[in-house]
């Protein structure tokens, strides 16, 4: 489920109460706590530069059965010039090893798959990030490589080609 502008911006700031009042389902105090404020934030900033990345970075996992928001997943940006988005996703620990995280996944795959220009996927996890580490592993992502965020720290970088699963 996309999110708008007002929403990144609402969420970047903490506030609950105007989040909700602009997104399309109800979010938790999770999703405007401390833990994913940096992430709203970066893209409150992109999608204010770039209204059309709006279409392509993160929104919410929405579990349709309980009608509850459990998580966010997304690309971090439309495809580069090579053809590669990479993806992002979390859970709210209140809601994880559930198979939301799973089930984002191969949502973020299949639409890498029907986009033509997109011809890799790629996703960076912390190396100590076991759960993420063997759940990609079972989507075929292979290492090719490492990088520092000086927010998240060092990341393992896997890859693998957008195709229909």
């Amino acid at each position: 489920m996309h999110l708008t502008a007002p929403v990144f911006r609402a969420l970047a700031d903490g506030d609950l109460a105007a989040a909700n009042a602009a997104s399309p389902v109800p979010l938790s105090a999770y999703f405007a706590g401390p833990d994913w404020r940096g992430v709203w934030r970066m893209r409150s900033r992109q999608v204010e530069e770039d209204p059309a990345s709006a279409a392509w970075v993160t929104g919410v996992i929405w579990d349709e059965r309980r009608q509850v928001a459990v998580g966010r997943a997304g690309y971090h940006g439309p495809p580069d010039a090579s053809g590669m988005v990479e993806i992002g996703y979390a859970v709210d620990p209140a809601y994880r090893r559930q198979g939301f995280a799973r089930a984002a996944l191969e949502v973020l795959l299949d639409r890498a798959a029907r986009e033509p220009q997109v011809h890799t996927v790629r996703v960076t996890i912390s190396p100590d990030n076991t759960a993420s580490w063997q759940l990609a592993a079972q989507y075929g992502f292979a290492k090719v490589g490492e990088d520092w965020d000086d927010e998240d720290g060092l990341g393992i970088i896997y890859e693998v080609a957008a195709q229909p699963r």
